[in-house]
């Protein structure tokens, strides 16, 4: 076994074995050290035939590389914690020594504080719950509102607090940074704005206590969402303005370029019409929807398409408009997975695939953009007010004009997911001017008070 040839003229007891390199029993508050053997610490962790663990504090810190990595790491023991690990960030074996055991001594002493053992600065803590909110995104398990989150993150949250210790931030610093962020916007948010802000902010405040990177009992001021400019519902397309917008995506999707712009016509007009005869929530809802959430629901002699869809409200069926049938039909057509088969075999077999996407398999982020690019060649971007018009007008569209069709307002609830008091909110206005007919009309009996 090898030994350092002066091992024992400078009093130094060292313990080898085939992967572990271990210096005598060290107390909490010194440093261990090491010979000065002619040949480097380097030189005598080759002779082992693993990379070295280096024990301190009785075992609660231990020193290691990786392979390939000249820099030492460290990881250390606590209580109620379990083990953290860190870079030293140095290939000097004393240099590494002493930054792992200030790590822990630091830690312990905070911990008998009360407070969180690591400190992490908001940019860390940040980039890890932008990274775990795109994960969910990729795997088609996210609410359509973290792309905001990521967006507002990564424009403004990071840029301002990024260096600073989440628990050092102070009500000071919120105020702040407000001021900041309405400066660097141009304009005064508006309060769904603010209310983004806001949820990113909790995420990753949330994801700090949880990581153990600050205490649960350490005071986070929060953002306010409170000061914004109201939100304006936005003005519907009318039943004249969809008539037109579907006659012109019929030439629209006619379009040579690259297959991907290609597709990306032909599933917007299906994703639009879609949205337009169903009601259904853009994003979280329709995005996904698979081919096994689509049925026949028989009434008699007659039968009505069907979908199951998942999103903000919970789950619930709908029932789609005639004319999606023919949605349906063309997305079939062109899905290898369904291809040659009728809408009625398609149902049957249940197939567990996303309706909307690719001819390879993939589905686009969101349409929002090519969307907008679609009302721009129609002449449609903006409302009569010059407010822009998004995906989110197809569903208000449809409320529109179902209510002054003179669907009841509680079945249109159950329809669109969403209360009746919501309707009632947005669309007061329009239930009344649809039941104009029955309240002109005089009662009988009115009629017989005034004639006496």
């Amino acid at each position: 076994m090898f030994q350092p040839k002066d091992a024992a003229q400078h009093g130094r007891r060292f313990v080898f074995a085939a992967d572990v390199l271990k210096p005598a029993k060290t107390t909490q508050l010194t440093y261990p050290t090491y010979s000065s053997d002619h040949r480097s610490s380097e030189t005598v962790l080759r002779h082992t035939t693993h990379t070295p663990l280096i024990k301190l504090r009785d075992g609660e810190v231990v020193l290691y590389r990786r392979s390939g990595i000249n820099k030492w790491h460290c990881r250390y023991k606590l209580p109620e914690y379990g083990w953290i690990r860190r870079s030293t960030n140095t290939a000097n074996i004393e240099d590494a020594t002493r930054r792992a055991c200030d790590w822990y001594d630091e830690a312990r002493f905070r911990q008998r504080m009360g407070l969180a053992p690591e400190l992490k600065t908001f940019a860390e803590i940040a980039a890890l719950a932008v990274k775990e909110m795109r994960r969910d995104i990729d795997a088609g398990t996210a609410k359509r509102v973290f792309a905001d989150y990521c967006a507002v993150t990564e424009r403004y949250l990071i840029p301002f607090f990024g260096k600073k210790h989440v628990a050092n931030i102070a009500y000071a610093d919120i105020t702040e940074f407000e001021a900041w962020r309405n400066t660097q916007m141009g304009r005064r948010p508006a309060t769904s704005t603010l209310l983004t802000f806001a949820s990113a902010w909790s995420r990753i405040t949330a994801l700090a206590i949880q990581r153990g990177w600050i205490s649960q009992h350490t005071p986070v001021p929060h953002l306010t969402a409170v000061g914004g400019i109201k939100s304006k519902s936005r003005r519907a397309v009318t039943a004249e303005e969809v008539q037109r917008l579907r006659e012109f995506m019929r030439g629209w999707v006619v379009y040579e370029g690259r297959n991907k712009n290609v597709e990306m016509r032909l599933l917007l007009r299906d994703y639009v019409e879609l949205l337009v005869l169903t009601g259904i929530r853009h994003g979280t809802e329709a995005m996904r929807i698979r081919w096994r959430h689509c049925e026949w629901h028989k009434d008699g002699s007659a039968r009505y398409l069907r979908i199951w869809v998942s999103g903000k409200t919970g789950e619930r069926w709908l029932i789609a408009k005639n004319d999606a049938v023919s949605v349906l039909e063309r997305l079939c057509e062109r899905d290898a997975t369904c291809a040659g088969k009728t809408l009625d075999a398609v149902f049957a077999a249940r197939v567990d695939k996303l309706v909307f996407t690719f001819s390879d398999g993939t589905q686009p982020y969101h349409f929002n953009a090519a969307f907008s690019r679609l009302l721009g060649d129609c002449e449609l971007e903006r409302d009569g007010t010059g407010a822009k018009r998004t995906l989110y007008s197809l569903r208000h569209t449809y409320a529109t004009l179902e209510l002054l069709a003179g669907t009841e307002i509680h079945t249109l609830a159950r329809q669109m997911g969403t209360s009746v008091l919501m309707l009632e909110r947005f669309y007061s206005k329009l239930t009344a001017t649809g039941a104009a007919g029955t309240l002109a009309k005089v009662p009988t009996q009115h009629l017989v008070h005034i004639r006496k």
